[in-house]
């Protein structure tokens, strides 16, 4: 056992969305590093590539699949009294479970608006609330939310993930805040472009209809997307980065990630809106 995994041997990592994508990764990344992981998700017939994976990568005992369904007060509660029977404590949060409804805001549905709230935003409350006594009372603990570049600028045809990113991040500069004085530090990571399942999901359940008004600027966005879903990197650089942030002693409350993340912080920073907004609509018409 290296050094790293001495330290990390009795620390617990509780991560939410474990069954695919970042979630997945950040399971097997933490596992490297010596801890023990209560990988959740909400269909546990769909462990099995993170079980498969952990067994290539030789830290299979230290994963721990539980269910838990986000939108599911009861099993939030389940998952984490489980978790807690089973290690007696939760050092490190990552809430990562979410999905993408894509579509332009006249044509998303209320029904659709609320379902990504209440994955995105509401189920990521109410997990941490459920982990924030134990963290409290051991005085140290740290809440990494999985937000998006999406949370720092909206895109045309995903204001409904925009909006729930937008309230992540709002919601985690409070939580810092309120939870510096206990131990307990709160990181947001915001990825940008990755190759993972939330893309081709949302781009297969884009809300339009034959006639719509938006259908130009629908295929814009749509083509746009599809290609930068393609050249798109692997995401296993989020995962590595969340791995190196449980290290920190002192980490930042934003860390962007991925192609172009960090330019379009500093465009939005620098630049007047109408000159920013008048850039992504280039963007938007120039992908070919």
């Amino acid at each position: 056992m290296n050094c790293e995994n001495g330290r990390n041997a009795n620390k617990i990592a509780l991560i939410t969305g474990a069954s695919s994508g970042f979630g997945l990764l950040t399971a097997l990344a933490l596992a490297r590093k010596g801890y023990q992981v209560a990988a959740t998700m909400r269909d546990l017939g769909r462990q099995g590539e993170l079980l498969q994976q952990a067994e290539e990568a030789g830290v299979s005992e230290r994963i721990h699949v539980l269910a838990l369904d986000v939108t599911d007060s009861a099993s939030i509660k389940f998952a984490v009294a489980a978790a807690m029977e089973i290690f007696g404590r939760i050092d490190v949060l990552v809430n990562n479970a979410g999905f993408a409804v894509g579509g332009f805001v006249e044509e998303v549905g209320m029904d659709e608006w609320r379902r990504q709230m209440d994955t995105n935003f509401f189920g990521l409350i109410e997990v941490t609330k459920a982990v924030l006594p134990m963290m409290r009372s051991q005085r140290a603990g740290l809440i990494v939310n999985v937000s998006s570049v999406s949370g720092l600028t909206g895109f045309p045809g995903y204001a409904p993930y925009a909006a729930s990113k937008y309230a992540v991040e709002g919601f985690s500069e409070s939580l810092r805040q309120e939870l510096r004085p206990f131990g307990i530090r709160v990181v947001l990571v915001e990825p940008a472009s990755f190759r993972t399942p939330i893309w081709g999901k949302g781009l297969e359940g884009m809300h339009t209809h034959e006639n719509s008004p938006y259908q130009k600027q629908l295929a814009d966005v749509l083509r746009y997307s599809r290609q930068s879903a393609e050249t798109a990197p692997k995401p296993d650089q989020v995962a590595e980065l969340i791995a190196r942030i449980t290290a920190m002693k002192a980490p930042r409350l934003r860390y962007p990630v991925g192609k172009g993340s960090r330019l379009l912080v500093i465009g939005k920073t620098l630049l007047p809106w109408k000159v920013f907004e008048g850039i992504i609509a280039k963007s938007l018409k120039n992908m070919k």
